[in-house]
């Protein structure tokens, strides 16, 4: 069975600073030249590959004419004679290619400071501006990242064969980038074992590599690691009052946890945080969703203060309905029976309010309104024709129970008319050429999309009593979980040669019994959820059993997510930073 993507949440304990390596374009570089001087020699021939998460998206490979002889010693380490070269374009001819190649990305070069200074002075030469991309030297960053018993040399050549890359360098420009760019993603592979996942941190990791070396105290608290096993799960670094420092996961805990006592780790606090330590706790896991699971529940418990995402896992604001004979909307932390969430901070769930008031005819004022002879005064609203004014007695409970069925219909997903009703406005308002204001129809409603379809998807998923799922591991075993409620009540696997529904059922029956909670998650932490949701909709998950069946409201907001994405060409992001589709 093929290989899938890993389960593996990405670390959820230190904060993701600056851009997440997954979302950076790299292109990764190799020129041939007709020497070592910048200044006196010539470039003869480009090789460039451009990569994005681990995929290659373009490739640029041409001779370039020096306009000289090439030398006999480079001819015969490169193979590139005067000949080969007659008749091909010269530099400034490819200069302007070759940096829109660059555009908007970092470049990538083994001992890049070589590369970078033959680029910058034909720049110079030839009227360009350097763009200054952000550069990464694979040769430092892999002397950062491997210990020299491991690579005595950093030479191209060497690490090829150390790291057994498919594409071996030939001193060929396009063959060496493409061997580069095995290396990258060999050296990037181990540098998330280290924690490293912006590009500031890989930048930095690289730029240091020859400055730090492991403090006297890292080197001597190694020993912290000798009992934790090589397996899938969860680690805790604990102090000297035994209180949890610092919570992490990883699919080979005993390499993770090393990798804090070796010359790679450069963070301030987690350095801090490695000189108070004085164990580390260990739980092994069937595979990396239990990790995950598992790991935000230990956050919750222990709020470690050298975590910094996730501490909270169970925060969260909710919009809700008051319970009330005239209920309005109201920003809770505990969600309720109809609430549409969760949503990462206060101010995007009172924006999500304001857009519900929009469509959904509830009143905003936030007095409690009895049901039997109100007396306010109305307010502007009433004069404005925006509200009936039960407060003053003009509007009966039986006339505003309508609206409220309105929201709870358009949170649930029973009817989606407010988001038609809401969209033909857009349509009406830019027809009249009122586009300033069609445009912040526009974004209202897709950020009230997304809100809804991250709702009723997490709560559809939180509705089933029991449900069970099964990913390939990628060598022809399962990865075998069992859900109620929301939440995670066992874990297992099914290895290779194994029949897996002797397993399925050996987990039902051992499984932890779940009793549903309040509200429209049942009480399962939201985190868990969309964890949850996540592998059992990505890499190949198989349902196996549900009951009832697992399934969405077919008017909810789902229907609308290729609007939100039209409307608005940019990714859109929920309030608590996930990304929709």
């Amino acid at each position: 069975m093929p290989s899938l993507p890993s389960t593996e949440a990405p670390q959820l304990s230190f904060d993701e600073l600056g851009t997440p390596l997954r979302e950076v374009t790299f292109v990764v570089l190799d020129l041939e030249t007709t020497g070592g001087s910048a200044a006196g020699d010539a470039i003869t021939e480009i090789g460039a590959v451009r990569i994005r998460g681990g995929e290659r998206i373009g490739e640029l490979a041409t001779l370039v004419d020096p306009g000289t002889g090439i030398p006999p010693n480079v001819v015969a380490l490169t193979g590139i004679t005067t000949a080969l070269v007659t008749g091909a374009p010269r530099l400034p001819e490819v200069l302007p290619t070759l940096l829109e190649f660059l555009s908007g990305s970092v470049l990538v070069a083994h001992n890049a400071p070589f590369d970078v200074g033959f680029l910058r002075a034909a720049c110079e030469r030839h009227g360009r501006v350097w763009p200054r991309p952000p550069v990464l030297c694979t040769a430092r960053l892999a002397r950062a990242v491997l210990p020299r018993s491991e690579a005595p040399s950093v030479r191209l050549g060497a690490l090829a064969r150390l790291l057994g890359t498919t594409t071996l360098p030939t001193h060929r420009a396009l063959e060496d980038a493409r061997a580069t760019v095995e290396v990258l993603h060999h050296l990037l592979e181990r540098i998330g074992n280290l924690g490293v996942q912006s590009l500031e941190e890989l930048l930095t990791l690289a730029r240091d590599a020859s400055a730090h070396r492991p403090t006297q105290k890292q080197r001597q608290k190694r020993r912290l690691a000798e009992p934790v096993p090589s397996a899938p799960g969860v680690y805790l670094f604990r102090g000297p009052r035994d209180e949890v420092l610092y919570v992490g996961t990883s699919g080979d805990l005993r390499r993770r946890v090393r990798s804090y006592f070796t010359a790679g780790e450069r963070r301030r606090r987690v350095r801090e945080m490695v000189g108070l330590a004085e164990r580390v706790d260990s739980v092994v896991c069937a595979h990396a969703l239990e990790a995950g699971v598992r790991e935000l529940r230990l956050l919750a418990a222990h709020k470690p203060r050298y975590n910094r995402r996730s501490r909270h896992p169970d925060r969260g604001w909710w919009v809700a309905p008051t319970a009330e004979a005239f209920p309005r909307l109201s920003v809770v932390t505990s969600p309720r029976a109809g609430a549409l969430g969760p949503f990462g901070s206060r101010s995007s769930a009172r924006a999500a309010a304001e857009t519900l008031l929009e469509v959904v005819p509830l009143r905003r004022c936030t007095q409690r309104i009895p049901a039997r002879n109100p007396s306010a005064a109305p307010c502007v609203l009433h004069e404005l024709g925006r509200c009936k004014a039960p407060c003053a007695g003009y509007q009966p409970v039986d006339d505003y129970a309508p609206a409220v069925a309105a929201l709870q219909a358009l949170v649930a997903g029973q009817d989606d008319g407010a988001l038609r009703a809401l969209a033909d406005e857009i349509t009406a308002l830019a027809d009249r050429e009122r586009f300033e204001a069609a445009a912040r129809r526009r974004d209202q409603l897709a950020r009230l999309i997304v809100a809804l379809e991250r709702s009723q998807r997490l709560a559809a998923l939180a509705a089933l009593p029991e449900l069970v799922g099964a990913r390939p591991d990628g060598h022809g075993g399962w990865e075998l979980a069992v859900l109620r409620w929301g939440r995670l009540a066992a874990a297992g696997v099914a290895r290779r040669g194994t029949p897996p529904m002797p397993v399925v059922e050996a987990l039902r029956r051992g499984a932890q019994t779940v009793l549903p909670g309040p509200g429209p998650l049942y009480g399962a932490p939201a985190e868990e959820v969309r964890l949850l949701h996540r592998w059992l909709t990505t890499g190949g998950t198989r349902l196996v059993y549900s009951e009832p069946n697992w399934s969405e409201p077919a008017r909810g907001a789902a229907s609308w997510g290729g609007w939100a994405r039209r409307a608005r060409p940019a990714p859109v992001v929920d309030a608590s930073g996930a990304g929709l589709g």
